[in-house]
């Protein structure tokens, strides 16, 4: 099992280029089950999510060749079961169960595992393919769908934290191939719902209102192959540019989006970072004492959950009282005991930390919990002083293409070790 031995106390320095979004990737590979024909999509980002779903599609019958970040996907014959072991693995697995049921009309695939980060129901999802016409029932660990056919309805997809993204993605991949047109209510409005339909409607789908509260569907007898270019991460421009702020560097950070990014750019500022937007590129640095923030993880536009964590290991090292509210996951607080052992001091109050920040950080070892705690880790062990071991580091191998690579060439000093 792999560790990352961190040294901190260096400012970063340098460009970092964004790979593509894993969580628009995911769902992107799994359309490629809608066609028998070819599919090409750039810009995949090499990590163990991706290769995970690779193997998925193959089990599944498809043929999945990588030629650097250029992935191709021909899935000419698909069997409609998908592997408990492969599937346990990570969550957004799920999204194979859209395409599966919309071109087989029948797909039996595992309850989905990922990340403890607290409750993660994929009922929306069910509600949605029952919706348009499919038997649903989850018997010994597997959910079962079938149809005779799949018809266009409409479709409420809110749920008790707001809109769910696997959700809209696997619905929205469902009614690519059903009858008439599907209207979906409440549907998820991040930017890789919006890559995930411009993916489809390169297939030939009929998608309007993407990145909008309602989409709406209009069902095709079939889907061609398509080519396809994967928009850049947006948690990880954010995880770099906090990484930034928090060891008082300055790095401009290559190939973003920063329109996707608003709230977490607003809150920066905020608390006292400078960024600067040049095109798809952004500066950031540190303009002078970092001030104390309050955050509220909400839904896109909001500021998303995937950043909190890293927000909270920024906020540790500003004087004040600063509050992080949780909306989106109520066990997302796992990182707090493990930066508490860097010196952090964070008291939680139900769905919200109190950080009172402003003490300085002494690396430890600690141990990480899920994808966004790691990264969250990684950023104080930088800021830290001594040397911090974030152990179970696979985690970060979920999310981060070359995290310590990316990090080494911005002057962190930070190796990764494998340890029995």
């Amino acid at each position: 099992m792999d560790t990352l031995i961190i040294k901190g106390g260096m400012p970063l320095h340098g460009e970092v280029t964004i790979s593509g979004a894993k969580n628009a990737a995911l769902p992107i590979m799994a359309a490629a089950l809608l066609t028998p024909e070819p599919c090409t999509i750039h810009r995949v980002p090499n990590l163990t999510d991706v290769r995970f779903m690779a193997q998925i599609l193959t089990w599944l019958g498809a043929k999945v060749s990588f030629e650097g970040d250029t992935l191709r996907i021909e899935a000419r014959k698909v069997q409609g079961i998908g592997d408990y072991d492969l599937v346990r693995k990570m969550r957004a697995s799920i999204c194979i169960m859209g395409p599966l049921l919309a071109r087989l009309k029948s797909a039996t695939v595992s309850l989905p595992g990922g990340c403890v980060i607290g409750a993660r129901p994929i009922n929306l999802h069910l509600k949605g393919f029952e919706a348009l016409g499919a038997r649903v029932n989850i018997d010994g660990g597997y959910v079962h769908a079938r149809a005779r056919k799949l018809v266009g309805t409409e479709i409420f997809l809110g749920g008790r934290a707001g809109s769910t993204v696997l959700g809209t993605a696997n619905v929205m991949m469902a009614a690519t191939l059903a009858e008439g047109t599907t209207i979906i209510q409440s549907a998820a409005c991040e930017p890789e719902i919006v890559d995930l339909a411009n993916f489809l409607n390169a297939m030939g789908a009929r998608i309007v209102g993407a990145g909008s509260p309602t989409i709406t569907i209009h069902g095709v007898k079939e889907l061609h192959g398509a080519e396809h270019e994967i928009i850049p991460d947006r948690i990880e421009t954010a995880t770099y540019a906090i990484a930034a702020a928090a060891t008082d560097g300055e790095i401009t950070i290559r190939g973003s989006n920063p329109g996707h990014l608003t709230a977490v750019i607003d809150k920066l500022t905020e608390a006292g970072v400078r960024i600067e937007r040049r095109g798809p590129d952004l500066k950031v640095r540190r303009g002078g004492r970092l001030k104390p923030v309050d955050v509220t993880t909400l839904p896109y536009a909001g500021f998303p959950t995937d950043a909190q964590a890293q927000m909270m290991a920024l906020l540790t090292l500003a004087p004040g009282i600063s509050i992080i509210t949780e909306r989106i996951f109520e066990s997302r607080f796992m990182h707090v005991s493990e930066l508490a052992r860097l010196g952090a001091d964070i008291e939680l109050e139900g769905p919200s930390a109190i950080v009172k920040g402003g003490r300085p950080l002494s690396g430890a070892p600690v141990m990480a919990s899920d994808l966004r705690a790691s990264a969250a880790l990684v950023i104080a062990g930088l800021a830290a002083k001594g040397t911090t071991r974030v152990l179970r580091v696979y985690h970060i191998d979920r999310g981060y293409e070359n995290i310590d690579g990316k990090l080494r060439a911005l002057g962190a000093r930070i190796e990764r070790v494998s340890e029995s």
